[in-house]
């Protein structure tokens, strides 16, 4: 008598190829992108121990330093301009960010994206491994820190548009909010992780704060090279679906279809590669901006990035100064925001995937994201529980909208009807979007240092919430006009 098919075997067998295919990529572009946050989080978690209360260290025992209170920090930030310097190390990095994302979405879909995400992953690490062994080789220049932080900004560019393009390359439009979303707490779990490993050296040789996680995206380069697949039919998979042929999008309208390509000659007819569908060729700068809805979104992102590239940078100092911990203790409480952020960016998904409102569902978390700012600066000292539930509730409302414009927003508008088949503008548009928000990432953290006061930078975070909002209505106002209308668009979950 033969025994059945074992249980396990017969789950391999419920998922088809292409399935497996499917999530091997999602699973791999995950660890890639969480490496990423993971090699950024280590400057937040060593700004309080390059600049700390030496006097209370004196206190123990350390006589010979009583009337010298900046004996145990490291030049140069043991200068009362220590706060201008640590923002001028987050503006080299962020600014240098911004400034390349926008050339980085058109590199990326000009070049392979395993070679460019496998160079990319390299030269993070090595930079990133730079600025730890400062700590080794008794570096005090602040330019040597600032050289360092532009050229991991530039080379961390690689990273977004290449694997949200890879994504969006194998996942259609059916439940990208939800499938994305929880793909998106990549962000999250780096800077968890990151913090976690930046925490675990701190205190005693912050230089393995950077090195380590140095190691670790390069590693992952080195996985990228070897594994990742960019495109389905690489492998002898199916190409994805990315619209439905019944469903009309209220916020992307057939009728602007045909903006975006009206720089083209009109003679070209069905020649041209974009409408034949017929090895079609890159989408311009220009042309990426005509499509319905981009810049609204890249607006309001700059504003979403703004609050939450201000917690990345500052939160673990702002909990170490109002909460009197020490730096480790408050790095690893830092990780909540995160934590917070996962859930926020999955619920913002499924919401948007089951109504269809990806303006609407950003608007809502970010109205209520503003009065929540203010009530967490207001009662969030108050002790360690209510420092966590702010910490959480806030992480969700500020990263939820972030995570679904940078994923499934520029998937939706990088594969969008206009584009005529063109899957190569999703690699722009992502960059566009994500370039446009991270000026608003290099200014949180700039405006941060600048205010004097912890009032005054959380003023700045509710205008930000408020000012996204605002940018938001029209889009909002057109979802809700195709709810309304008479024939609204058909909600609730779709097959992938």
């Amino acid at each position: 008598m033969r025994s059945t098919v074992p249980l396990g075997i017969r789950c391999i067998q419920a998922f088809t190829r292409d399935s497996w295919y499917r999530g091997f990529t999602l699973v791999l572009t995950f660890l890639f992108y969480t490496s990423y946050h993971l090699s950024r989080k280590p400057i937040s978690i060593v700004k309080s121990e390059l600049h700390k209360n030496c006097s209370a260290i004196a206190g123990h025992g350390n006589k010979s330093h009583l009337d010298n209170d900046t004996w145990c920090d490291w030049a140069p930030f043991d200068k009362p301009n220590y706060k201008m310097l640590f923002g001028a190390l987050d503006n080299s990095f962020l600014i240098a960010y911004a400034i390349g994302m926008f050339f980085s979405g058109m590199f990326g879909e000009r070049l392979p994206l395993r070679y460019y995400l496998t160079v990319g992953m390299l030269l993070s690490g090595l930079f990133t491994a730079l600025f730890g062994l400062g700590f080794y080789w008794q570096i005090h220049s602040i330019w040597y820190y600032v050289l360092i932080q532009i050229a991991n900004g530039l080379v961390q560019t690689t990273g977004w548009p290449a694997v949200v393009a890879c994504v969006g390359n194998w996942f259609g439009k059916g439940k990208r909010g939800l499938i994305m979303g929880i793909w998106n707490s990549h962000t999250s779990v780096g800077n968890i992780l990151g913090s976690l490993i930046a925490g675990s050296f701190v205190s005693y040789a912050w230089g393995l704060s950077f090195i380590v996680p140095g190691g670790i995206i390069a590693a992952m380069g080195i996985v990228c090279f070897f594994f990742l697949i960019e495109y389905p039919e690489d492998v002898g998979c199916t190409s994805p679906q990315h619209h439905d042929q019944t469903e009309q999008e209220p916020l992307l309208r057939q009728d602007s279809e045909d903006e975006i390509f009206t720089s083209l000659n009109n003679d070209e007819g069905s020649s041209n590669p974009i409408f034949n569908n017929i090895q079609p060729s890159a989408i311009s700068f220009v042309g990426a901006l005509k499509i319905p809805g981009v810049v609204e979104f890249s607006l309001a992102l700059l504003f979403a990035k703004l609050v939450s590239y201000t917690f990345l940078f500052w939160l673990p100092l702002y909990i170490s100064s109002v909460a009197h911990l020490n730096p480790k203790a408050a790095g690893d409480l830092s990780t909540l925001f995160d934590v917070g952020g996962i859930v926020g960016g999955i619920l913002a998904g499924i919401i948007s995937d089951y109504t269809g409102g990806r303006a609407t569902t950003c608007w809502v978390m970010l109205i209520v994201a503003a009065p929540m700012l203010f009530l967490y600066n207001y009662i969030g000292k108050n002790g360690l529980a209510t420092i966590i539930g702010m910490l959480i509730f806030c992480g969700a409302l500020v990263n939820g909208p972030y995570a679904l414009i940078t994923t499934a927003v520029a998937a939706d508008l990088g594969t969008h009807k206009s584009l005529k088949g063109n899957a190569k503008a999703l690699s722009t548009v992502t960059a566009i979007i994500d370039g446009t928000g991270s000026i608003g990432a290099a200014l949180g953290p700039l405006l941060a240092g600048v205010l004097s006061d912890w009032n005054n930078v959380f003023y700045m975070l509710i205008t930000s919430d408020l000012l996204a909002c605002l940018l938001l209505s029209r889009l909002v106002y057109k979802e809700i006009k195709g709810w309304c209308g008479s024939q609204p668009r058909t909600r609730g979950f779709k097959e992938i």
